[in-house]
């Protein structure tokens, strides 16, 4: 979408003259009109590579959990209190990094911020396997989850590389790097533990992690970032770059940032009608001396704020619940069985967490059907309706076939909802503050994440199933709600620079 707007040269950076387009430096483009000039080609497929290496390294560190605390009951005679605590300071790790990375990602670049994090989850991934006692281990699996509370940083960085048209359904095959995670790890698992033991799967598990450091120093800033910041001449050589690889031209003109153009559509407008005497400024929003969380208390982000954090918390109490609900409910861990009937677990279940597994791959192709044909809230609130549908029959004991497709086809709308959320919540925050917003909102769902084993499995070990499904209900209904009363739909839009997304600059637009 161009924008025919001049601005002072104090204000903007100027293309390159050596660029081969030169076009009136009346004309003004911004990021997105860069990204959706040069689409979406090689060098996208090369960012989203490295983004989702680390989003399989974020599954295999938390799928994981599934195997090692079990084998370490046996091998170190530890307590069930001292089994989920393996768990719950990962959950715990994430949730102080979550928020920490977001804020130093949004002060100091994507690259300082995902940086730290594969340091982090690297080192203390595979210094876990080599853990002397249940101590040593706990401390380092908490500074693993602290590394891997990064992960919206690196959704946020590839985020901002793609045009908005295709943004959608590339974050949903961005997403899909999650799956192939959890797979990946259960197939280790499967031939590593009975052979090996815990110690090599903690090991192989923290390689992933590793790759982002050895391909860091090839890794390009985002533009966005750099334009926020005032670095136009290193957004525009990296925006350069992209056009090349991906054999295209950028637009002609000048590049400038979203917030300096409503700066200037402001002060022109003032101008105009005679409002602003000589003395007076206009404040740039994004330079204001305020801090970032307080930018999410704003007026203008309360509202998405609060919601977002409801559903971050509902997405993840539902999607680890009925992970951990899928071995619950069959016979064996479910103490309210038979006994007779529990000898299988142990031998099953490496190929049982497999085969579920596959249940988020529908979960995926339904996101990428939905989410820009009905849009991000109608694709949320929709499959969060159907979830409650499908746990509704478990209030009562079913047949064990019927309570395997009943949880099959619930895994498969909270994986959709996870999906859609992970899209939804960078949109609708300004470049200032989005990696702050999504990590704060993570770290809320983290709390689900620890809350789900105490309270909801923690009734089914007490035969409470009925409650317990109920519980899942109300969680899950709440969360379908909250998504009703998004305040916008985010397709079609462009990123936005200001702190009012709701007026951001739509496609149809341009």
């Amino acid at each position: 979408m161009r924008k025919n707007i001049s601005f002072p040269s104090t204000v903007i950076q100027k293309r390159n003259p050596s660029s081969k387009v030169m076009g009136d430096e009346s004309q003004t483009y911004s990021v997105d009109d860069a990204l959706t000039a040069v689409g979406f080609g090689k060098f996208q497929i090369l960012v989203l590579g490295y983004a989702g290496m680390g989003w399989i390294s974020e599954a295999m560190e938390m799928m994981l959990l599934s195997f090692v605390g079990p084998a370490l009951e046996s091998a170190w005679n530890l307590s069930s209190h001292e089994e989920s605590m393996i768990t719950s300071v990962v959950f715990a790790g994430m949730l102080v990094g979550a928020y920490s990375w977001g804020v130093v990602s949004d002060k100091h670049g994507r690259r300082k911020g995902f940086l730290i994090t594969a340091v982090v989850t690297c080192v203390a991934g595979f210094l876990s396997a080599l853990a002397p006692n249940y101590t040593c281990l706990i401390i380092l699996r908490c500074l693993v989850g602290v590394g891997l509370g990064g992960g919206p940083v690196l959704s946020s960085w590839f985020l901002e590389f793609i045009p908005a048209p295709s943004r959608g359904t590339w974050m949903v095959v961005f997403s899909a790097f999650w799956t192939i995670g959890t797979i990946f790890e259960a197939s280790i698992a499967w031939f590593v533990m009975p052979t090996l033991g815990w110690r090599w799967l903690l090991a192989f598990s923290s390689l992933p992690s590793s790759l982002l450091l050895i391909f860091y120093r090839v890794v390009p800033e985002s533009p966005r970032y750099l334009c926020l910041k005032g670095r136009t001449t290193e957004a525009l050589r990296i925006l350069e770059k992209v056009a090349k690889i991906n054999g295209q031209t950028l637009p002609p003109g000048i590049l400038v940032s979203d917030h300096e153009i409503q700066l200037k559509e402001k002060s022109t407008e003032a101008e105009d009608a005679h409002l602003l005497s000589p003395n007076d400024q206009v404040i740039d929003p994004v330079k204001k001396d305020v801090s970032t969380m307080a930018l999410l208390f704003s007026p203008e982000l309360i509202k998405p704020t609060l919601l977002l954090w409801v559903v971050f918390f509902g997405n993840a109490f539902s999607y680890y619940g009925l992970v951990l609900l899928t071995t619950e409910l069959h016979n064996g861990r479910n103490s309210c069985v038979p006994s007779q009937m529990q000898s299988q677990h142990q031998e099953l279940s490496y190929k049982d967490i497999f085969i579920t597994s596959f249940a988020e791959f529908p979960g995926l192709l339904i996101s990428a059907f939905t989410i820009d044909k009905l849009g991000r809230k109608h694709s949320m609130s929709i499959m969060f309706f159907l979830c409650c549908l499908f746990l509704l029959p478990l209030v009562s004991h079913q047949p064990q076939a019927l309570t395997t497709a009943l949880l099959f086809m619930a895994r498969i709308c909270i994986t959709t909802t996870f999906t859609v959320v992970y899209i939804y919540a960078p949109e609708i925050y300004p470049t200032s503050v989005r990696t702050t917003g999504v990590g704060v909102g993570s770290s809320v769902g983290r709390i689900g994440g620890m809350t789900c084993p105490l309270v909801a499995v923690g009734l089914i070990h007490g035969c409470h199933q009925t409650a317990a499904i109920l519980l899942f209900e109300f969680v899950i209904f709440a969360s379908g709600v909250c998504v009703l009363l998004f305040p916008f739909e985010t397709s079609g839009r462009e990123l936005t620079d200001a702190t009012v997304p709701q007026k951001a600059n739509t496609i149809n637009a341009a």
